[in-house]
């Protein structure tokens, strides 16, 4: 019988994952690239259907990803160092759902080996009816469940 290699989720920590392996763990779902509000008095943090303007709608990926946070300055990286204290990412997230011992789900596209398996699985921004951020949105109006 052949023994079968466990793939590097399993069995890496995020911090003992190569900069390549980390990358890989993006399912490109692009729900980190809706815009949030943040509740003053209570800290809340709501997700709202508006999108970055960088967000490529029909792949969910951004499309400026190397400069990412010179193009939008509030676009906050996602590190190593502060996966823990990034609680408003979705769910479904690869890096949430590893720091947390659990596993990735089967539409993964590290588990499917199909890059577009998110969106064929109807995963993500390419799911939902988003609007992309202008500068004369009430993002009030465009209020959204965690997804």
């Amino acid at each position: 019988m052949e023994k079968r290699e466990q793939p590097f989720w399993e069995i890496k920590t995020l911090d003992e994952m190569t900069d390549e392996e980390w990358e890989s763990l993006c399912d490109g779902c692009g729900l980190c690239c809706l815009n949030k509000l943040q509740d003053e008095e209570t800290e809340e943090i709501v997700y709202t259907r508006v999108v970055c303007p960088y967000s490529d709608l029909e792949t969910g990926r951004c499309t400026d990803y190397a400069n990412r946070s010179v193009n939008v300055p509030t676009c906050v990286p996602l590190t190593r160092e502060r996966v823990a204290e990034f609680d408003w990412l979705p769910d479904s997230c690869s890096y949430r759902l590893i720091y947390n011992g659990q596993p990735l789900p089967d539409w993964h596209p590290l588990v499917t080996g199909e890059a577009d398996s998110t969106r064929k699985r109807g995963y993500g921004i390419t799911a939902i009816s988003v609007v992309v951020d202008a500068s004369d949105l009430d993002y009030e109006d465009y209020l959204i469940e965690k997804p």
